[in-house]
């Protein structure tokens, strides 16, 4: 979470103090935001007034530091309030929160997610399990996204893979997903309230079906759910695996119009010594071959990347192979993060890049993100998109790039959108009538 986006959540808790009802702060990635989303119910239909609730993120340690920032604030913002804290930073460590004077509770990753966790005042303080005996992972029905017409729904949680940069499987445990029909009973109950589009998300989201009967595919999985949820308009993926990509994924990619033409990588890297020392499951190669393909089956796709600079070995020869392949697949949508020493993983004991050169390398990334934003923008001038309505005048377009229209328009509605020019990372565009949008 950026420091101007914690702010503006310390001071919207602030605001909303007088609000009894449960508010949650979420960090980290989109499963933490469909779980919040599943907390929130949980903790209003047990009753729960003047709560506060952390779902915190482990991915780095800024991402911890904030969490706790965050903490200590609203505490001072709303001394009455009981805060709880959860989430992966919780699971891994929940004694450091349970130290902290603002925290009331600390609830684990797993039973977070159970209604009975949220019911009875007398739990004890640290209610955490051992993640790693977790076996499967249940379908949590809700009624909703706060402030959103896209829905993340999870299908997969845990990852069987240990990446040795990643603290995340000891937050999460072990590979498990959920079963097709339950998801495909969420989709149908997310399309009746309105919903137009749906991403699916996952810690390894790739490794869906690998523990459940007859061992369904992703791309199987998504297939069937399309053809049982005919209203479903729009369905996307969180972060994919290059070297996953199923058959029917594929297919879906190929033939479904209603796969958006998007797709975000793990890539993490652009060097193959760096991808083994990670131990990572592709190489260099396989993201370049990935994203040839799908551009040449879809030549509107789209790709974005998380991408790690300063791992540890890493050289300036090595760093500026993961800027040439960012540049040879055109990657639009990055995440950059710079390496992160995590305490339990193996990258902590290798040869480490001084904290300052890993900086830097961020930087260049993140003004290589500028500029390929920047070429992707100017390339959608003068056409013309669908455009999923959201509020206050923006939308996303299925290339996954936001638009500013210029009229309000009613949230929930898809529409075609002429794009006239751009300015600071978003689109600007005129919505076509109807007739328009016939000759269009």
């Amino acid at each position: 979470m950026e420091k101007n986006k914690l702010s503006r959540t310390v001071q919207k808790i602030k605001a909303q103090a007088a609000n009894t009802e449960p508010q949650v702060v979420t960090f980290g990635c989109r499963l933490n935001t469909h779980e919040s989303e599943v907390m929130r119910d949980h903790a209003k239909n047990a009753g729960l007034q003047g709560v506060i609730i952390f779902n915190t993120c482990a991915v780095t340690k800024e991402a911890e530091r904030q969490a706790r920032q965050a903490i200590r604030r609203a505490r001072r913002e709303n001394p009455d309030a009981q805060i709880i804290v959860t989430g992966c930073s919780a699971q891994i460590n929940p004694g450091r929160y349970a130290d902290m004077t603002e925290v009331d509770r600390v609830i684990g990753n797993d039973v977070k997610l159970e209604a009975e966790s949220w019911g009875s005042p007398s739990h004890a303080r640290i209610l955490v399990n051992d993640i790693m005996s977790v076996k499967e992972t249940a379908g949590h029905l809700i009624d909703g996204y706060e402030d959103r017409t896209r829905a993340f729904l999870q299908v997969q949680n845990g990852c069987d893979h240990r990446c040795t940069f990643c603290i995340i499987p000891y937050g999460r445990g072990n590979s498990r997903s959920v079963p097709i029909g339950v998801i495909s009973k969420q989709v149908h109950a997310l399309v009746e309230g309105g919903y137009k589009e749906i991403v699916f998300t996952g810690v390894d989201v790739t490794s869906y079906g690998h523990d459940l009967p007859g061992s369904p595919s992703l791309g199987q999985m998504i297939r069937r759910v399309l053809a049982l949820v005919p209203g479903l308009e729009r369905v996307r993926l969180s972060s994919l695996d290059p070297v996953e990509i199923d058959n029917d994924l594929w297919r879906l990619i190929d033939e479904e119009p209603r796969f958006m033409p998007h797709l975000h990588l793990s890539v993490q890297a652009g060097d193959d010594m760096v991808l083994k020392r990670m131990k990572r499951r592709h190489l260099r190669d396989d993201v370049i071959k990935v994203c040839q393909k799908a551009r040449g089956l879809r030549p509107d796709m789209t790709f974005g990347a998380d991408v790690i600079a300063g791992f540890p070995t890493e050289t300036d020869e090595m760093f500026e192979n993961t800027v040439r392949l960012i540049e040879e697949c055109d990657l639009t949508f990055l995440h950059i993060f710079p390496y992160s020493e995590r305490e339990g993983t193996p990258a902590v004991n290798m040869p480490q890049v001084d904290p300052a050169v890993r900086k830097e390398r961020a930087a260049r990334l993140r003004a290589l993100r500028d500029i390929q934003m920047q070429r992707f923008l100017e390339r959608q001038v003068g056409g013309v998109l669908s455009v999923l309505i959201e509020k206050d005048g923006l939308g996303r377009a299925e290339n996954f790039a936001s638009v500013r229209l210029d009229r309000e328009m009613e949230p929930g509605q898809v529409i075609d959108v002429q794009v006239t020019g751009h300015d600071k990372g978003v689109l600007s565009g005129v919505v076509l009538e109807q007739e328009a949008r016939i000759s269009a």
